[in-house]
C-alpha cells in the first residue's frame, strides 16, 4: 500500500521577490527564499530545508530508540553539514551527520541507534542516499568521563558501509 503526500506552493510575489510559501497536506506552511532573496521574515533556502529534514528526522529516530532501551540522555543535539558543487545544480556532494548526546547514555547503545536510523528508519536519509555520501557519527559527552565519538555509518549511492 502506498500514501501519498501534497503540498501547494505560492509564490508570494510573481512580480518581484523569490519568496515562495508552501502550504503541506497537513496544513503547515513553509517559507522559502532564495539566498539573498531580503525576505523579510528572513526564510529558508530549499537545500537548506533538506538538511533540516534530515536532521529531525534521525533526530526522532534516535530519540526514540535511546528512549525505548531506557538510556538518560538529558541533552541531544544533531550537527548537519554539507558541501555543495560550485556549478549548477548546485546539489549537495557530501553532507555529514553528527549527533551530540550528553547524559548516562552507553555508547553502543547510541551507535546502534544511528545505525538504525541511518539504515532502516529514516526515509529522508534514505532519499538523499541515492544522490550523495551520508556520513553518520556521534559525540557523547557523559559526567566524570572523556567525550567519546565514532563514525556509525556511512550511506549513499554505492550502498551502505556500518563500520
Amino acid at each position: 500500500m502506498t500514501t501519498t503526500s501534497s503540498v501547494l506552493a505560492t509564490v508570494v510575489d510573481p512580480q518581484g521577490g523569490l519568496r515562495v510559501e508552501s502550504t503541506t497536506g497537513s496544513g503547515v506552511t513553509l517559507a522559502f527564499d532564495s539566498p539573498g532573496g531580503g525576505g523579510t521574515p528572513p526564510a529558508v533556502e530549499p537545500t537548506e530545508s533538506l538538511l533540516a529534514a534530515l536532521a529531525g528526522c534521525t533526530a526522532m529516530d534516535v530519540a526514540s530508540i535511546l528512549r525505548k532501551k531506557r538510556q538518560g540522555a538529558f541533552g541531544y543535539q544533531i550537527q548537519v553539514s554539507a558541501e555543495k558543487r560550485d556549478q549548477h545544480p548546485r546539489v549537495y556532494t557530501r553532507i555529514s551527520v553528527e549527533h551530540q548526546v550528553s547524559g548516562e547514555v552507553e555508547p553502543e547503545a547510541l551507535r546502534r541507534a544511528i545505525e538504525l536510523s541511518a539504515t532502516r528508519y529514516c526515509p529522508v536519509n534514505a532519499m538523499l542516499s541515492g544522490a550523495v555520501v551520508v556520513e553518520h557519527r556521534y559525540r557523547l559527552r557523559r559526567a566524570g568521563l572523556d567525550d567519546v565519538g565514532a563514525l556509525v555509518a556511512v550511506t549513499g549511492p554505492e550502498g551502505i558501509r556500518v563500520v
